[in-house]
C-alpha cells in the first residue's frame, strides 16, 4: 500500500511543475544572464507573499547545478523582514526558461518564463504552474509604465486575470534588509 500512495504523491505532484496549458517559456535562455537580484513589480495574489512589499528574488548558481533561490520580503504588518531559501532545477534543456522550484522539498512547483527583455535580462514575466501564479520581475525596483503595460498585457492574451495583479511597490521607510 504504501507503495501506491507513494507512487501517487508522485505523480501527482508532478503536475505541479509544469507550464500552464498554452504557454510557451522562452527560448534561447541563458542561466548566467538570469543570475542576480530581481525585483517584483506585479504579481497575483497567494498566501506565501499576502502582506508583503520590496520583494527580491535572488538567484545564485548551486554546486549542484541548479539554481538557489532567496526571496525577501518585508511584512508591513510585522514591520519585519520575511525570508525564505529554495533551490530550483530546469526541467529539460537548460536553454529553456522552465524549471522546478522548491521552498519545501520534496514539493516543487513550476517557474515559467514566458516573456523576457533577451538583450539586457533587465525584466521577465514569470508564470507558476497554472495561471493562479504570475510574477512581473525587474532588476530595479521601478519598470517602466511602458514596459510594464506591455507585460499585463501579454499576460492578459495568455489568459491571467491581469485584473487582479497586486503593485507592491517599496515602502518609503523601508531602506535595506
Amino acid at each position: 500500500m504504501k507503495k501506491y500512495i507513494c507512487a501517487l504523491f508522485a505523480v501527482l505532484s508532478a503536475g505541479c511543475v509544469t507550464v500552464p496549458k498554452g504557454i510557451v517559456p522562452v527560448s534561447g535562455f541563458e542561466v548566467q544572464r538570469y543570475l542576480g537580484t530581481w525585483h517584483e513589480i506585479a504579481r497575483l495574489d497567494h498566501s506565501f507573499e499576502r502582506g508583503l512589499i520590496s520583494v527580491t528574488a535572488e538567484y545564485s548558481l548551486r554546486q549542484d547545478g541548479g539554481v538557489k533561490v532567496l526571496n525577501r520580503g518585508y511584512k508591513t504588518s510585522t514591520g519585519k523582514w520575511k525570508e525564505a531559501e529554495g533551490r530550483a532545477y530546469f526541467t529539460g534543456d537548460r536553454a529553456v526558461g522552465q524549471l522546478k522550484v522548491s521552498f519545501f522539498r520534496p514539493f516543487y512547483g513550476g517557474y515559467n518564463i514566458i516573456e523576457l527583455d533577451h538583450e539586457n535580462y533587465s525584466y521577465a514575466l514569470v508564470a507558476g504552474p497554472s495561471r493562479s501564479y504570475l510574477w512581473i520581475l525587474a532588476r530595479t525596483p521601478e519598470l517602466s509604465p511602458e514596459i510594464t503595460q506591455r507585460l499585463v498585457a501579454r499576460a492578459r492574451e495568455l489568459g491571467f486575470d491581469t485584473e487582479k495583479l497586486i503593485f507592491p511597490g517599496i515602502a518609503p521607510q523601508v531602506k535595506s534588509y
